[in-house]
């Protein structure tokens, strides 16, 4: 008896305290307001009458641990004729494309003549975003399954075409110092990049965490003799005093980027270029 009054005394104590309902409502009028931004957004891809066949709300791990077993092997690369229609075209690759539709709305609308491709960790996003892709008919855009961070050289260095642009846009955060292993963008995956892009290719990063953008930054800043920061060469790219883009440049936000903006958060963007070949004997500055 003692013991079970003891333990129901704990349990009220740990017990954490209630949310009020105004509380709830409030979290779920951000969510109801966070979907309806995402599809206005997207409204010309209309994605909608294919929820039915796959689900509009996949039930998805926020966080995957890319250091366990199952992503540690590189993933090999596709058969490039069988996935786009030309595989000679320039390629753009956005690594942790989450749900995909920022690049199914870039592969439908973007005027460039360009390839697009996914490299996304969670299984049932890249399977729900190649659905969408076979239903629109578009041959110009894939999704892999994939751990960029160990699979991206032996994935891009395959593809007969030029690499011409790189994304890294709101990667998890792994905000534990312990964690920061974790981050998506580590030294040989910087290193890929730089040697795989083409001359005059660009680097896209962002982040609404400045501790994550300026990490990312730093790694690039790192190649100064490789890359130019891109708004010294494109005017129309204007800047604040920090350095980070005013706006973005893609015409197009991603998911993330749209519930972060709702939220009032600032979105902290760094975009360079290549302007210099990569030697392997270089050393970051």
């Amino acid at each position: 008896m003692a013991w079970t009054a003891a333990a129901s005394l704990c349990c009220r104590l740990v017990r954490a305290p209630p949310v009020s309902r105004r509380a709830r409502r409030r979290t779920l009028c951000s969510a109801a307001r966070s979907t309806d931004a995402v599809d206005r957004e997207y409204a010309d891809l209309n994605l909608r009458p294919l929820y039915p066949n796959r689900g509009h709300h996949l039930r998805i791990r926020q966080h995957v641990n890319p250091l366990s077993a199952l992503f540690v092997e590189p993933t090999e690369p596709p058969e490039w004729t069988e996935v786009f229609q030309d595989p000679l075209l320039p390629l753009m690759v956005d690594i942790g494309c989450g749900s995909g539709r920022f690049l199914v709305w870039l592969a439908k609308n973007s005027g460039e003549r360009r390839n697009y491709l996914g490299l996304e960790i969670r299984q049932k996003l890249v399977e729900r975003t190649q659905f969408w892709v076979t239903e629109l008919g578009l041959r110009n855009v894939y999704f892999m399954l994939a751990n960029a961070t160990v699979s991206f050289e032996q994935i891009v260095s395959s593809y007969p075409g030029p690499l011409s642009l790189v994304s890294i846009l709101c990667p998890d955060p792994h905000f534990k110092k312990r964690h920061h292993k974790r981050r998506v963008l580590q030294t040989p995956l910087v290193d890929s990049i730089t040697k795989n892009l083409c001359l005059g290719g660009r680097v896209l990063v962002q982040s609404d965490v400045l501790d994550v953008a300026a990490d990312m930054r730093g790694r690039f800043d790192g190649y100064s003799d490789v890359f130019e920061n891109a708004d010294r060469i494109d005017k129309d790219l204007q800047c604040d005093n920090e350095g980070w883009l005013l706006d973005n440049p893609m015409g197009i936000r991603t998911e993330r980027e749209i519930h972060a903006e709702l939220e009032g958060a600032t979105i902290y963007r760094r975009m360079y270029q290549k302007t210099r070949r990569f030697s392997p004997d270089y050393s970051i500055s």
